[in-house]
């Protein structure tokens, strides 16, 4: 295990970070070495299988609790302690000091590593529009990735055909080595490089899966999409990911979305902005404007002498919240769009309109012009 980066360094974060930011941390690598955005990338690949890793363990608190104080050996039983002579983790720990104690009368200790193991997890973007984000959707996602053989139903052996137990390691997944020292028996132990540390070879392999137990294949998963989910939000899905090993449980999906942008609304959290356009007629005498919202159209008054960029909150028309009922606001920011074309007719009634309003209709514009003439008095 000497050659594994750390797993903090390997999300680019500190030691103690929060759950937060780890997630956080994991999203961005993930997405920085995704499969999709890196096809034929083989140090890609491998950097993507690194995060996810990583976080598979900082993720799990008592998983991240042992790492903390142990390291990888805390979490690999396999794990090495970094160049040490043929020590393989804690298991051969507890060998060897099982070995010495057997040196001098007791008994050794053993473990096997043939247990069941967990399939790989998954990561798979999806997209989805504005409001499917907002409402919530169910979306069909195809995926490629390695399922259980249906020939063999995960045993990798041939029909009519079976396991046996592997004769190099007599079945436990194990090869011991022991060494005498004037301390007594020091034994180090060996996944068993003839069975792969499952204890068990197969005398005929499947056909379909040449033994695996395992094919690739492209599959149809259900997403249900919740209403309310954001950008680089990340659904689980459970026993979406690949077979595990040993009768060991499937892995998860990951899927991570990707919201596309609306023609007119900006999200802020469950609020929504929109930029609504008004005449100076409108403006100046108000109006009421129809306003659209993400499911309707509704009516607002915009009260006389409205300013540009003044904004009204429509209460209770954004988005629901992920994990709550409660819906946000629509907040409308009126912007005044100043006719380009004009005739020469317009033009002089707005020259004999401005004429007639004078300072003391424009507030702003008198107590610019006051300031002004004390600044060149």
């Amino acid at each position: 295990m000497a050659d594994k980066r750390d797993y903090y360094e390997v999300l680019g974060i500190q030691k103690g970070a929060s759950e937060s930011e780890i997630k956080s941390a994991f999203r961005k690598m993930a997405m920085k070495y995704h499969p999709d955005k890196n096809p034929d990338n083989k140090e890609a690949e491998e950097k993507f299988k690194e995060v996810n890793e990583a976080y598979s363990v900082l993720s799990d608190p008592d998983k991240k609790s042992k790492y903390d104080k142990f390291g990888h050996a805390g979490v690999d039983p396999s794990a090495g302690f970094g160049g040490g002579a043929g020590f393989g983790g804690f298991e051969d720990i507890f060998d060897m000091f099982g070995g010495m104690f057997s040196g001098f009368g007791g008994s050794g200790g053993s473990r096997r590593r043939n247990g069941p193991m967990k399939g790989r997890d998954l990561q798979q973007e999806v997209a989805i529009s504005f409001e499917e984000a907002a409402f919530g959707a169910k979306k069909q996602l195809k995926l490629t990735k390695y399922v259980e053989c249906e020939k063999c139903h995960g045993s990798g052996a041939a029909e009519g055909s079976s396991k046996k137990s592997c004769p190099t390691c007599n079945g436990t997944g194990e090869v011991r080595t022991t060494q005498r020292t004037p301390f007594g028996q020091f034994q180090s132990v060996n996944t068993c490089q003839n069975c792969g540390g499952s204890g068990q070879v197969i005398e005929t392999p499947c056909t379909e899966c040449s033994g695996s137990g395992k094919v690739r294949k492209t599959v149809t998963i259900s997403v249900d999409i919740p209403a309310g989910v954001d950008n680089d939000s990340i659904i689980s899905i459970r026993g979406q990911g690949e077979p595990g090993t040993n009768g060991g449980p499937n892995g998860d999906l990951y899927v991570v979305i990707r919201v596309r942008a609306h023609s007119l609304f900006k999200r802020d959290g469950q609020d929504l902005w929109l930029e609504m356009p008004i005449s100076y007629a409108q403006a100046a005498l108000g109006d009421d404007i129809t306003v659209p919202t993400l499911s309707e159209k509704v009516s607002y008054n915009i009260p006389a002498g409205t300013q540009p960029g003044t904004v009204f909150r429509l209460k209770g028309k954004g988005i629901r919240g992920l994990k709550t009922a409660r819906m946000g606001d629509l907040y409308v920011k009126v912007v005044l769009e100043v006719p380009t074309k004009l005739n020469a007719d317009q033009k002089k009634k707005i020259k004999e309109l401005g004429d007639i309003l004078d300072n003391e209709n424009h507030g702003k514009k008198k107590s610019f012009s006051d300031k002004m003439k004390d600044l060149f008095k």
